[in-house]
């Protein structure tokens, strides 16, 4: 499995919010309403040299927005589907922008099994010292065929 540590620009993702709780995961849903919608925001998303979307992200925070991990063995929090978008983009009604900070992170890169890569990215934490620091994020690279990427917030024990 691909691994390595990157840092991670502050970033700004404009997309639709859900809250998910214990067994409810919104991001299916989620993600129907905003490809369906996502011509209302198409012109606002931020490119490539080649005119490709940046980046497509799942963006989630804790409950109280301060991008922590998802509490209760990550099943509680706050999920954005969405694109990234310039940070002066301004969201449209019914649509969220949230600027992700800046971190130092681990990135795996998802083949296959999601749930795989995820316990893979902890364990990784785990081995090389570090703690998680904040939620982890996922990320789509449309320039890359839609390469599926995990970014671990972290920071040192």
């Amino acid at each position: 499995m691909e691994i390595v540590v990157q840092e991670l620009p502050s970033l700004s993702v404009l997309g639709i919010e859900g809250r998910a709780e214990s067994g409810n995961n919104p991001a299916p849903a989620l993600w129907e309403e905003a490809n369906a919608r996502f011509g209302e925001i198409e012109a606002l998303a931020l490119r490539d040299e080649n005119g490709a979307p940046v980046g497509v992200w799942g963006a989630m925070s804790d409950l109280s927005r301060s991008f922590l991990p998802w509490e209760d063995g990550f099943s509680r929090g706050l999920y954005l589907a969405g694109v990234q978008v310039p940070p002066e983009a301004l969201p449209p009604e019914g649509w969220v922008k949230w600027t992700l900070p800046a971190f130092a992170c681990l990135r795996v890169k998802v083949v296959g099994d999601y749930a795989a890569a995820f316990r893979a990215g902890l364990d990784e934490l785990e081995r090389r010292g570090l703690t998680l620091a904040g939620a982890v994020q996922d990320c789509h690279r449309p320039a890359e065929g839609g390469q599926l990427y995990l970014f671990f917030p972290f920071k040192r024990l």
